[in-house]
């Protein structure tokens, strides 16, 4: 499907928290727990083996619900992704560096938006987008290091 430019987004970053690898894998492959250290991600429900439904809402006043489907998963090289249908429609790529006492987390999100309540603006929506995708992943950001760091409880 052929979506607007301007309902097209290239997200991408670099996280370094200090915890192995493996154990950054071990908490990016179970999608369950990410309401529990990403606030934005109110909600993940099962809906198949290698499928959900996540719930996600950030600053601006909508909710996103977005399909989710495991696409590659390689533990060994340290790679996810993770297919996305609804009102995002993309795939989101995770990889994982090991620097030392830390590891770079590598994040690459490809996508369009399709949800309805942002759209209606139009690409002056951009800017405001953007920003509060910035805002989600700082916020995951700041999670992942108190969950691995020991900081928070996974209970």
């Amino acid at each position: 499907m052929s979506h607007p430019w301007w309902t097209r987004y290239q997200f991408g970053g670099v996280w370094r928290v200090a915890a192995p690898a493996s154990r950054i894998f071990a908490v990016l492959d179970e999608p369950e727990g990410y309401p529990r250290w990403w606030p934005q991600i109110r909600a993940v429900r099962r809906t198949g083996p290698d499928r959900g439904l996540v719930t996600i809402r950030s600053v601006l006043p909508f909710e996103l619900r977005v399909g989710v489907r495991r696409g590659r998963r390689d533990q060994a090289g340290g790679r996810l992704e993770v297919l996305l249908s609804g009102d995002l429609e993309g795939a989101l790529r995770w990889s994982l560096f090991p620097d030392g006492p830390r590891t770079l987390v590598v994040h690459a999100q490809d996508c369009a938006l399709t949800a309805v309540v942002p759209l209606r603006f139009g690409p002056l929506a951009r800017p405001l987008l953007r920003a509060n995708h910035a805002a989600m992943t700082r916020a995951g950001e700041r999670g992942l290091r108190a969950c691995l760091e020991g900081d928070l409880d996974l209970g």
